[in-house]
């Protein structure tokens, strides 16, 4: 699926992208978001329909560290999917310095180890979604300023 085809969708698309984007598929999102301001739409709206796919994919994140952590069948299907060094690596980092980091959740590469290690951490939700909330809507808020639309 590219960009422009997201892009007919309307916010619904760009939602849709940065749901990808977020969770575990590597997808840009900010192609949909600047086809989408390029034809007129509203940059809050935008902002709005971006973060809350890109919350939702990094919550996707968050809820397969968290069965991992939890073990089982599906926690052991989950964890085959990631090497055990990874998941180590991610769940020490997020402990080290707690819900705060997921504000950094946005960083490529990085960033979608810190949602998953929240998960594995069993670190509270709801203190987690903030911080990968306004990390989240704060680079959107900067994308769509540095590439000169206007909020209103």
């Amino acid at each position: 699926m590219d960009p422009a085809s997201l892009a007919t969708w309307g916010l619904l698309g760009l939602f849709f992208a940065a749901f990808l984007a977020g969770g575990i598929l590597p997808f840009p999102s900010e192609p949909v978001l600047s086809l989408l301001l390029e034809a007129g739409a509203d940059p809050w709206g935008c902002v709005l329909a971006a973060t809350l796919g890109n919350v939702a994919g990094a919550l996707t994140l968050f809820a397969i560290g968290w069965a991992i952590s939890r073990g089982g069948r599906l926690g052991e299907r989950l964890q085959a999917k990631r090497s055990p060094e990874e998941l180590e690596r991610a769940r020490e980092r997020i402990e080290r310095f707690g819900p705060p980091t997921l504000i950094l959740a946005w960083l490529p590469v990085v960033g979608d180890a810190l949602p998953l290690g929240a998960g594995l951490a069993r670190l509270p939700l709801a203190s987690c979604t903030l911080w990968l909330t306004i990390g989240k809507c704060g680079r959107y808020v900067v994308w769509v300023t540095l590439h000169g639309y206007v909020f209103g």
